[in-house]
């Protein structure tokens, strides 16, 4: 691998992990796809990349672990975190444990490229007075459990004072793109 253009993509979702490696490959880069936290760690016993995309959701578990795999192996990689489950609590978890840059779900090479080259945040961001709807302060709120709870749907319920069917059933009506 180029140490300079190594990139590993941890992604469970076989067919856009293809698409970016087939993308990034065309960009120059040497890419390695994980589909899970296993195959990460044994990705990391060969390489330890400059860049690393990761999806939060990976199956029934937490690209969280892998980004702090991943931090802890090399402080300086450029980590951008996709999501199909955008939240702030995710965000700042993700950041806080060494990624660069959180992506939403559509993402391509490009928004992901050019969030590996920001290396400070933008303080030309538009700020909107729009406040935040009631589903998407239940959804935060939910998600934000769920990472506390390591993603343990029973325990999560038990937090939020729901029965664990009723918090099944409203997360597979956010189902990941």
């Amino acid at each position: 691998m180029k140490p300079d253009r190594s990139l590993f993509v941890v992604e469970d979702d076989a067919t856009f992990a293809r698409t970016l490696k087939r993308s990034f490959e065309k960009r120059d880069y040497d890419v390695v796809v994980c589909h899970d936290r296993e195959a990460l760690l044994v990705a990391l016993e060969t390489a330890v990349p400059a860049y690393a995309v990761v999806d939060l959701k990976l199956g029934a578990g937490s690209g969280l672990e892998c980004v702090k795999l991943l931090s802890a192996r090399n402080p300086s990689m450029r980590i951008v975190v996709l999501t199909g489950f955008a939240s702030i609590a995710t965000a700042v978890e993700a950041i806080k444990l060494g990624a660069c840059h959180y992506l939403a779900k559509p993402a391509n090479t490009d928004d992901i490229e050019a969030a590996f080259g920001r290396a400070e945040g933008d303080v030309s961001v538009a700020l909107t007075s729009r406040p935040t709807s009631i589903k998407n302060l239940e959804w935060e709120r939910i998600h934000e459990t769920l990472v506390e709870t390591g993603f343990n749907i029973s325990e999560t319920a038990r937090r939020l004072g729901l029965h664990r069917r009723t918090l099944a059933r409203k997360l597979e009506k956010r189902v990941v793109q």
